[in-house]
């Protein structure tokens, strides 16, 4: 399996760390970083045949107004072609028009939906040809699995729901659930590996992996094996976004230790359960994720690409992160608005060019506000 290219530990990385790495710990030659709270923005330093990293934006994002609150753990966003979004509640079965303008609308439910745990009514995808088609997709757990469902939506409402791919393992915790695009033009979906680890090793399980499907919900062209599957070993992706070369990164739960930033690869295998984090040694045949965190600092969850950056929303590590990227290096990342509004947990690029961010308080884990849950509009 292809391996890329050393890249150095830098900005506020703790001196402990550092002396670690170059007192025994193995080298693999992979570009992991590790995050540390308050690090830094600027990224890794680059190896001597690596481009100049990415030049930090000035100034720290900003929360600059609510897009909506009183919500019950909104869980996807996708944006229509208007700039208006269709959003999910993961334990109402509802889908809610939200224009940007502090105003909400039900325009349906999905009532196949059975929330449970961490399972519900999750990711919403947009067609591309959302203008010819009028369809949208979402993720949701029911009463025997979790499944990918089409619908149509004329402006109004939400009708003709109908399944399109089933047969997802489902469990209390780890259901995986979001949905992108990619330029592709193929639906990619997250799965998790429901809590029992092997599913994410077992190629005739569709647990612990990401999935790339045509909008019909066959395996898409070019799959491994003519699979739906695109890339295994995970434990619970709930974070996928593509960069503007065209690459699929996802956010990944950890166990107790590591959580990570993983660039997606066809066919490679990101070794849940047998490796959490780095993999510290060589031969493995296991990809090591871009960077990692302690799971105290993060839990990710949403992940967006915008101006060059990608930005992950932590559920227990209460913040923003920031991580910018350098061609296939993300560099060290950056957190921002620690505790201020509880967890977070959907991060999308809206159309204006800022950010949506969700807070999770509602979940059974958080401590609600008065306004929560809440949709964040964040300006970068």
């Amino acid at each position: 399996m292809r391996r890329r290219g050393v890249v150095l530990l830098a900005g506020l990385v703790s001196t402990t760390l550092l002396a670690s790495s170059c007192s025994g710990e193995p080298n693999t030659g992979d570009p992991t970083v590790t995050a540390s709270p308050g690090a830094s923005e600027a990224p890794a330093a680059p190896a001597a045949s690596d481009s100049p990293a990415p030049t930090p934006a000035s100034g720290p994002p900003k929360v600059t107004g609510t897009i909506a609150e009183g919500l019950a753990v909104p869980w996807g966003i996708a944006f229509l072609p208007d700039g208006t979004a269709l959003v999910t509640e993961r334990d109402t079965e509802r889908v809610l028009l939200v224009p940007g303008d502090g105003t909400v609308e039900e325009v349906g439910t999905i009532e196949s939906a059975a929330p449970e745990g961490e399972g519900g009514l999750m990711g919403v995808a947009v067609s591309p040809d959302f203008a010819t088609d009028q369809t949208v997709f979402f993720y949701l757990t029911t009463a025997d699995d979790n499944r990918i469902v089409r619908a149509t939506y004329d402006g109004t409402a939400l009708f003709d729901v109908e399944p399109i791919f089933t047969g997802i393992p489902k469990g209390f915790i780890h259901d995986g659930g979001r949905l992108a695009f990619g330029p592709d033009g193929f639906l990619y979906a997250s799965t998790g590996e429901t809590g029992d680890g092997d599913l994410a090793q077992d190629r005739d399980s569709l647990g612990g992996k990401i999935l790339r499907l045509t909008p019909s919900g066959d395996p898409a062209p070019g799959n491994p094996d003519g699979s739906a599957i695109w890339s295994l070993g995970h434990r619970n992706v709930q974070g996928l976004a593509f960069d503007d070369g065209d690459r699929l990164w996802a956010s990944e739960f950890g166990d107790s230790t590591w959580d990570e930033l993983n660039l997606i690869e066809k066919d490679a295998n990101y070794g849940w359960p047998e490796v959490e984090g780095r993999a510290d040694n060589g031969g493995t045949g296991f990809v090591d994720p871009q960077v990692v965190w302690h799971t105290s600092e993060a839990s990710p969850s949403g992940l967006a690409w915008l101006d060059g950056s990608l930005w992950l929303g932590a559920l227990r590590g209460a913040r923003l992160w920031k991580v910018p990227v350098d061609g296939e290096r993300a560099g060290t990342p950056r957190d921002f608005f620690v505790g201020d509004y509880g967890r977070l947990r959907t991060v999308v690029a809206a159309p204006d060019g800022t950010l949506w961010v969700t807070t999770s308080n509602k979940d059974g884990r958080g401590n609600p506000a008065p306004e929560d849950d809440r949709i964040l509009q964040v300006t970068p």
